[in-house]
């Protein structure tokens, strides 16, 4: 999968253990536990309104641990890599340049929990990430931030609280946005809560969660993503800076294979989709929107 979707699996592992965090029972001594995820989406062509398709195949793989200490704090590291393949094709325009090829990303996290009491625990997820064409240097598209919030335990069926992250842009000035952390079990077999979806990035999503069965959920989600990455120097931009950026909405079906391996299948439709090819200085070169695009794929998590 993309850049993006390397640490996707990272990212929404962290996003979901800060989600249970707020259970009490969760805050005993523990060794390491690890968890693993690998997945891959197929996006389908799509136009590009300044001219050209574009299609995209997304492959990534995840492994992420954490340990709890003293009783309050809950330390662990991920470490997540990516790719993205796109497929541009037309005579002219956006797509007619062909701008890049194949994305790589690689993700390094942090993420660190204080249990402060019984109501309140408080996040934070500091992360590395480089993202790079294939050909570039991959330090070269390096940009760090982090996500940090809290959450409080209104009752044993709901949590929330605020967050924010802070994230450097290649070539591009700091991005900042708000998070809204929330683990809200509606009914015994409905609950919304924050995260969810493929290719995660940064931010976090809302997902609506049914228990259908033992064995069986299904969700609905949407996210807001974006990737910044640098470009090779054999482009239309040498060593320049390629953005993506789109509102991915999904419906998933997870099976439990066992109580720690999951199957899932993943469908939907990324909207409001819009690249940008900029110069090694960050000044735009060439921009498009597209059309919705819709995408299936599969992902796999395993936990020990």
């Amino acid at each position: 999968m993309t850049a993006q979707a390397a640490f996707a699996a990272a990212f929404l592992l962290m996003m979901a253990t800060i989600a249970t965090a707020a259970d009490p029972s969760e805050r005993r001594e523990s060794p390491w536990q690890w968890t693993l995820q690998a997945g891959a989406v197929h996006q389908m062509e799509s136009s590009l309104d300044d001219g050209g398709d574009v299609g995209i195949d997304r492959f990534f793989a995840g492994a992420a641990g954490a340990q709890v200490y003293g009783g309050v704090w809950r330390i662990g590291a991920s470490l997540g890599y990516g790719e993205d393949h796109y497929d541009f094709s037309g005579a002219s325009g956006f797509g007619g340049l062909d701008p890049w090829g194949e994305i790589r990303e690689l993700r390094v996290g942090v993420p660190v929990q204080y249990f402060a009491n019984e109501d309140w625990t408080f996040y934070a997820i500091p992360s590395l990430r480089f993202n790079a064409e294939t050909g570039a240097s991959l330090g070269d598209g390096q940009s760090g931030g982090v996500i940090a919030g809290a959450a409080y335990r209104v009752s044993d069926r709901l949590s929330i609280g605020p967050g924010l992250g802070a994230f450097t842009e290649i070539e591009d000035d700091a991005s900042f946005f708000p998070i809204l952390l929330v683990d809200w079990t509606i009914t015994d077999t409905l609950s919304l809560e924050t995260g969810g979806g493929f290719a995660a990035s940064r931010g976090a999503g809302l997902q609506l969660r049914w228990q259908y069965s033992p064995s069986w959920q299904f969700a609905l989600g949407g996210r807001y993503e974006k990737t910044r990455f640098r470009l090779d120097d054999d482009g239309p931009a040498p060593d320049g800076v390629g953005q993506d950026e789109a509102v991915p909405l999904f419906a998933l079906a997870e099976y439990s294979v066992t109580r720690d391996v999951k199957l899932s299948l993943i469908g939907g439709a990324e909207v409001g989709g819009e690249m940008r090819l900029e110069d090694k200085s960050g000044n735009r070169v060439a921009h498009s929107d597209l059309s919705t695009a819709a995408f299936f794929g599969a992902t796999f998590q395993a936990r020990f």
